[in-house]
């Protein structure tokens, strides 16, 4: 091959390497998204100064947990040296759109709190309601929950509480799995 088209076949190469590095990055959570989900741990857990520290779970466990953990979207929340918590944020389906939330975990991995972040609907909206989230609270890692059974419905916003109820109930399964497979230690 001549000196030219190696150079050629080199650059093409190293521009296809970085397009693909750069176009199949994993969405970075929203400078909004960020602000509500910072706020949400510093009530919650009572602090000023915390870290949020990713904890990245490789392809083959995320397939055999029901939630999707493969982004930037599971939290160690750390005061100094100690892990206080842990955090999940995830996405549900609404009616017609989709909700942000997230779920705060004691080290033990029980729900200390759940709290919808972002609602883009107008109907609906009752499922944000903290007198129904609370529901979640003292939740443990393995439980399943059945809406309707373990989590009282909304009258008016029953696609987003049996979303939310669903998405809570898997990752409290996946709790348990990363916990089984000393992910979270």
């Amino acid at each position: 091959m001549p000196r030219e088209n190696r150079f050629k076949a080199l650059g093409w190469a190293v521009f296809c390497t970085a397009f693909f590095l750069v176009a199949f990055q994993l969405p970075k959570i929203s400078p909004k998204l960020q602000e509500k989900l910072d706020s949400a741990v510093q009530t919650t857990f009572e602090l000023e100064d915390f870290s949020l520290e990713w904890i990245q779970v490789d392809a083959t466990l995320n397939q055999k947990t029901p939630s999707e953990l493969g982004g930037e979207n599971l939290f160690r929340v750390k005061s100094g040296q100690e892990t206080i918590g842990f955090v999940y944020l995830g996405e549900a389906p609404s009616m017609k759109n989709v909700f942000d939330y997230v779920v705060l975990f004691t080290p033990d991995l029980t729900v200390k709190k759940s709290k919808i972040l972002i609602y883009r609907e107008d109907h609906g909206r009752q499922v944000g309601s903290q007198r129904w989230l609370q529901q979640f609270i003292g939740r443990k890692s393995g439980k399943t929950l059945t809406y309707g059974e373990d989590i009282d419905g909304i009258s008016g916003a029953t696609i987003s509480a049996k979303s939310m109820t669903l998405a809570v109930s898997n990752i409290l399964e996946s709790m348990k799995v990363l916990s089984d497979q000393q992910v979270l230690k």
